[in-house]
């Protein structure tokens, strides 16, 4: 089994806020992240498939055709977004980077058919990043 892992980068903002908790306990949960008017990141996302490579071409997955795949499941969805007003998937779900990795894996896994998606790994600072493993 052979793993590849491919890149991506995408701008993003959100508000963590739930509205039938007080503003203060969304501060004390949330902190600056519960910041009225929004915030930004620039995340990177990384994907990882894993296959036998292929007999013929020795690729797990064309990595040109894999790019094509997030620029128009990942990016086009979400890179200079707000999560929380553009995104239908998080109107009714808080914009974290956890539910964002899940949303990914489920926009990918279907256009991988000849290999299996293997992890999505979101990095929303340099200090801060999530992997999602599909369980």
């Amino acid at each position: 089994m052979v793993y590849l892992t491919r890149r991506e980068h995408f701008n993003g903002a959100h508000k963590l806020y739930i509205n039938s908790w007080s503003e203060e306990k969304n501060r004390e949960v949330f902190g600056k992240c519960a910041n009225k008017h929004y915030h930004g990141h620039n995340f990177d996302v990384y994907v990882t498939v894993k296959a036998v490579p292929h007999a013929e071409t020795g690729f797990v997955i064309n990595a040109h055709h894999l790019s094509k795949i997030m620029k128009r499941e990942i990016v086009d969805r979400l890179d200079h977004k707000n999560f929380n007003l553009d995104v239908p998937e998080f109107k009714n779900k808080l914009g974290t980077s956890e539910n964002v990795a899940i949303q990914i894996w489920r926009w990918m896994e279907p256009h991988l058919t000849d290999c299996k998606l293997h992890c999505v790994k979101l990095v929303e600072t340099e200090n801060i990043y999530v992997e999602y493993f599909g369980e």
